[in-house]
């Protein structure tokens, strides 16, 4: 179920949105939410399916995505993809900067001291050998960060 807690709507009132809970499982091609706005502090998203956001999330804004996680914009927020345990699940930002990052029941988090990534280059963030990697998004790189079996899948199904 999609909802958003503590939204300010623009015209001075706060305004709690839900929706109905998709029917189908959550899958690649199944279930996306489109958010055309900038997540404020306080604003959080939750949605059975994948997430993108046309825009930042703010130190304080959360997003929770039983699949991906994509950011048109910064994430300095909480996001946490996959989170009905899906592993294949990842993160991708434009500027990859959260709190507090999670994928299934992996949890990372910025470095303390780390310089600002002044290159603005996206970035994704994947579950590789138990541990959440990040790493520059490459176009058409997608068969390093799939899983094998994701594929397989869906040969049995289509054929």
């Amino acid at each position: 179920m999609l909802s958003s807690t503590g939204s300010d709507t623009g015209a001075g009132t706060r305004q709690g949105i839900t929706f109905p809970a998709a029917r189908e499982k959550p899958g690649a091609d199944n279930h996306t939410f489109l958010v055309c706005r900038t997540v404020r502090s306080g604003q959080r998203f939750e949605y059975p399916g994948n997430v993108v956001v046309m825009g930042d999330v703010h130190p304080g804004g959360e997003i929770v995505a039983s699949g991906h996680v994509i950011v048109m914009g910064t994430l300095r927020g909480v996001v946490h993809a996959g989170a009905e345990g899906d592993e294949k699940a990842v993160v991708m930002a434009f500027r990859l900067q959260p709190t507090q990052l999670r994928i299934a029941g992996y949890i990372t988090r910025a470095p303390d001291n780390e310089a600002q990534d002044i290159t603005g280059e996206p970035e994704i963030a994947r579950v590789q050998d138990e541990a959440v990697v990040i790493e520059k998004y490459q176009p058409g790189g997608e068969k390093r960060w799939l899983n094998r079996t994701m594929f397989e899948e869906e040969e049995e199904q289509n054929g």
